[in-house]
């Protein structure tokens, strides 16, 4: 009994990373937009919808390899990002936040709707690259899926640490979020900075959502959810951490499969599958009410 309890719980754990891993890929994107405009793109998961569907297309309709349209999508979902910013958000980047959210939120809108007239609503299937094949680990079953998705989000995490800390290019992007007035006084080209964020996040959102889709399945509203996870990892993070946006898309993953496990064992009994969601916004709501700044969050100092 209790060595069945143990593997369970270590599946939950694997399992829980995996899907945490995604939701750290769109917490992340989420950061980057924030700390370049001071909102939050509602649009990020339609975007990572709608990259999930271009790279379906090329491997439905064009018949290319997985690997191959993986790297084309993220190419077109960075160049695409790029081209949001410079069309749709710099000319209202210097207006009020709430201009800027009523944009992203119109943002939302057209891509669902370009979604749906373009390929319908009816569900299709993006297959994973990594098979269905499941390993034996010291008795704990793992699906060959949970370990690519870990494997490719820490992949993408530590090559972007790596461009934001040890590249001008990642410099620069720093400086234009934290300080735009000063960057430009360093010449830093500040608008082709934010521009380059957005293009970044875009592809972080491709990522996810190419992750996402084997899963669920490819909908034109299967990142809904996947985002409101997305929001509580950054908020449990920080909105303002990169860092911390990582862990907390790995601590809601763990946790609300650790819910679960516990509800199967007579503890927490009351949660079920229907209350994930619920759960992941009354964390969202405990943290801004106890610790607004998050984990390695940074808390708002206001000098008078």
């Amino acid at each position: 009994m209790l060595a069945a309890a143990f593997t369970d719980f270590m599946q939950q754990v694997v399992s829980g990373l995996a899907s945490g891993g995604i939701y750290a890929l769109l917490a992340l994107a989420l950061v980057i937009i924030h700390r370049s405009t001071g909102v939050i793109n509602f649009a990020q998961g339609e975007m990572a919808t709608l990259s999930a569907y271009i790279a379906w297309a090329l491997i439905a309709h064009h018949s290319w390899g997985y690997w191959p349209a993986f790297a084309a999508t993220l190419v077109i979902s960075f160049v695409g990002g790029i081209g949001i910013h410079t069309a749709v958000i710099r000319p209202v980047e210097r207006g009020s936040v709430l201009r800027i959210v009523i944009v992203t939120i119109g943002l939302l809108v057209a891509i669902n709707g370009f979604v749906v007239w373009q390929w319908s609503g009816e569900p299709q299937q993006l297959q994973s690259p990594f098979g269905t094949d499941v390993y034996d680990v010291g008795g704990v079953v793992v699906a060959a899926h949970d370990i690519g998705t870990i494997t490719v989000a820490l992949g993408i995490v530590l090559l972007l640490g790596a461009l934001f800390r040890f590249t001008k290019v990642g410099l620069a992007l720093r400086a234009a979020a934290v300080n735009p007035e000063e960057a430009r006084l360093v010449g830093v080209r500040v608008s082709w900075m934010l521009g380059l964020g957005w293009g970044l996040a875009a592809l972080l959102g491709a990522v996810a959502g190419m992750l996402t889709a084997p899963t669920v399945g490819l909908d034109p509203n299967m990142m809904a959810a996947v985002l409101i996870y997305a929001f509580a990892a950054a908020i449990l993070g920080g909105i303002d951490s990169p860092i911390g946006a990582v862990v907390g898309g790995l601590l809601i993953g763990v946790l609300l499969n650790m819910l679960s496990f516990l509800s199967q064992y007579g503890m927490f009994d009351w949660f079920t599958e229907e209350l994930r969601l619920p759960m992941a916004l009354l964390i969202i709501l405990a943290v801004l009410l106890v610790r607004p700044h998050g984990i390695l969050g940074r808390p708002e100092v206001k000098r008078v």
